[in-house]
């Protein structure tokens, strides 16, 4: 199959790489197709064999008591592996558990890795099935030594010999060969060429056997950033729990990197991924409105965001996700920065109130500190949460070119709200005649921040509607 290969097989505590160990390890080195070295062992994997995983592979926790710890036969398998290709059905869990076993001598694991799965997948696509209980069925082979790591070796090793036989030595030298250059480190069950992605800004979308995705992330170069993914596993516990589950990818290109934010940012929000933690659909976000007179009480109201026009937008600070945040977020401002607690309506009472009384509070609660002061400290505190009111008049559209695919997107905004997405700047003509309601998305209103920010109005890649885009 290859000049120089190590069929190797892992039996662990578990499928986690980054927490669970090896409890075995069996390994058969193979030089021009003649086996030079045979060696296995049990390995004390110095926690405790879950049940389930005892009654899988046979291997229990007195079997391995007096077997040695992984440093110690780890010089012995290095040397095995030195100048070969490290070949396993379904390689990247048995490749992540040695990548993270050896991380904890602080050696680094340098080997060409082969999955068999994949090798399966690509000499008999007419079959479902590639798992090692498919091969045993699929081609009559026999073991007693189910899960037991030499049992399962053996059985790769006769399932190529067959596949030799039925396809010719040369088909799968062909196969290995293409399958070596670099998609080793792709999850056996993933039925989604890495080829067919294109290396352009997008989102990609990674999907289990459900309708929904597992997660959605964006890149300037979606291939790139895919494989990431796939070759972060072994030492990111997130990234081995989806390759696990996912079997197919999809994407959706963009012009440029800011398409790809707002395509993410909407994507996620509407369809909610279980793996993506940020760019969640916000609840009703709640802000503070301070009083124009300094005598009101309380001098700052809780308002609920969608209720206030965007032209009103400016006189806003803060966006929580609730009145708890709100008022959290009030008390630590408060408590900075020396403000009265009753005056901004986190306490009742008459006279002194409990901050002025222990010396956190300047008195404007009972009349040693004037109002229209203590009003401007508060505004002052509150202004770094200040939402901006928008800087133009009317719409502005920025638009974004990729020249190797021709592509362009001309994203449209106002009010730091994203209203649509269009290609050709004759399509802004209808858009503008569109009468559509804003939505504020906070992960939009942050991103505009930087991309509208000073120095904004010298690019040329942002326009008002109401001119030429030329």
């Amino acid at each position: 199959m290859l000049p120089c290969y190590v069929m190797l097989d892992l039996e662990t505590t578990g499928g986690n790489a980054v927490h669970d160990r090896i409890t075995e390890i069996a390994a058969v080195r193979i030089e021009g197709g003649i086996e030079t070295a045979r060696w296995s062992t049990l390995v004390n994997p110095g926690v405790r064999i879950p049940p389930f995983i005892q009654s899988l592979t046979g291997i229990s926790d007195a079997m391995v008591a007096d077997a040695p710890a992984f440093d110690e036969v780890a010089g012995t398998l290095l040397k095995l592996l030195d100048g070969a290709v490290l070949v396993a059905h379904n390689v990247r869990f048995d490749h992540g558990f040695l990548l993270n076993e050896l991380a904890r001598m602080d050696l680094a694991l340098k080997v060409k890795t082969l999955c068999t799965v994949r090798l399966s997948r690509k000499l008999y696509p007419q079959h479902k099935g590639h798992g090692l209980d498919a091969l045993l069925t699929r081609h009559g082979l026999q073991t007693l030594a189910r899960h037991r790591a030499m049992g399962d070796v053996d059985v790769v090793l006769a399932w190529l010999k067959i596949a030799c036989t039925e396809l010719g030595d040369l088909a799968v030298q062909r196969a290995a060969a293409e399958l070596l250059q670099g998609s080793a480190a792709l999850p056996p069950q993933l039925e989604t060429s890495l080829a067919d992605i294109p290396d352009t800004p997008g989102v990609y979308l990674f999907f289990g056997d459900g309708p929904l995705p597992l997660y959605i992330g964006k890149s300037v170069n979606m291939r790139t950033r895919v494989l990431s993914h796939f070759q972060s596993a072994a030492k990111v516990a997130r990234e081995m729990r989806i390759l696990t589950e996912i079997r197919r990818v999809e994407w959706m290109e963009t012009a440029g990197e800011l398409g790809a934010l707002l395509l993410e940012s909407r994507l996620v929000k509407e369809q909610q991924p279980v793996y993506n933690r940020q760019l969640r659909r916000e609840k009703a976000l709640c802000c503070w409105r301070l009083n124009d007179a300094p005598d009101a009480n309380p001098l700052v109201q809780l308002v609920q965001f969608d209720d206030v026009e965007p032209a009103q937008w400016g006189r806003l600070y803060g966006t929580y996700r609730s009145k708890r945040q709100a008022l959290d977020a009030l008390r630590a401002l408060a408590g900075t920065h020396g403000l009265c607690p009753r005056l901004l309506g986190l306490e009742s009472g008459k006279g002194p109130c409990f901050a002025c009384q222990i010396g956190h509070c300047k008195g404007a609660c009972c009349g040693r500190e004037p109002l229209h002061l203590h009003r401007l400290r508060v505004q002052m505190a509150l202004t770094a949460q200040r939402l901006h009111a928008w800087p133009h008049a009317g719409k502005v559209a920025i638009r974004e070119y990729h020249a190797p695919s021709g592509r362009t997107d001309i994203h449209v905004f106002d009010q730091w709200c994203h209203i649509d997405t269009v290609h050709d700047p004759s399509d802004l003509d209808a858009l503008n005649s569109k009468g559509r309601t804003l939505s504020f998305d906070l992960d939009t209103y942050r991103l505009l921040q930087k991309r509208l920010g000073p120095g904004s109005a010298h690019d040329p890649g942002i326009f008002h509607i109401a001119a030429a885009p030329g």
